[in-house]
């Protein structure tokens, strides 16, 4: 998965140290009550689709760039449903960081689920009582993203 620029010129500067990053993930959802999932080329687990914004770039503009990029559908923001932290993470090159994450129920929009990038090696649409193995994290959003009623979750 590429390192973006910003990233890569910051960790000239400070090497491995922990990094605080911003991270978003989109639940994307269709009409048939189906999620979007990419599997991950670095580590072959499926995920709910992730990312990290640009500097300067707005949370849901950036979920909506993410899900286009990775898996060329089209969505639209339906509710913010959480805001935490996540990490500590270590890199197998030694990289640290945290992300603060902000998750989004999306809407499906148009497009075929299709590998879009060199991030993930399928993609697909998932019945949600046929799911892959996911993360607890995941599965935490996902459940998120199903009782969305407009009032994200905050970690305390």
């Amino acid at each position: 998965m590429p390192t973006p620029d910003f990233v890569l010129s910051l960790r000239e500067k400070i090497g491995h140290e922990l990094l605080w990053l911003p991270g978003i993930t989109g639940v994307v959802l269709n009409g048939d009550q189906q999620v979007l999932l990419v599997r991950r080329a670095d580590n072959g687990r499926w995920t709910l689709i992730t990312g990290m914004l640009e500097p300067g770039e707005e949370p849901a503009a950036g979920t909506l760039r993410e899900v286009q990029e990775e898996t060329g559908v089209t969505a639209e923001i339906e509710h913010l449903i959480h805001v935490g932290s996540h990490g500590p993470i270590t890199f197998p090159n030694g990289d640290r960081c945290t992300f603060l994450n902000v998750g989004f129920r999306c809407r499906y929009v148009s497009g075929q689920a299709r590998v879009n990038d060199d991030e993930s090696t399928d993609a697909g649409w998932f019945d949600l009582d046929n799911l892959p193995e996911l993360s607890e994290r995941h599965l935490m959003l996902l459940d998120l993203a199903l009782e969305a009623d407009g009032v994200p979750a905050f970690e305390r």
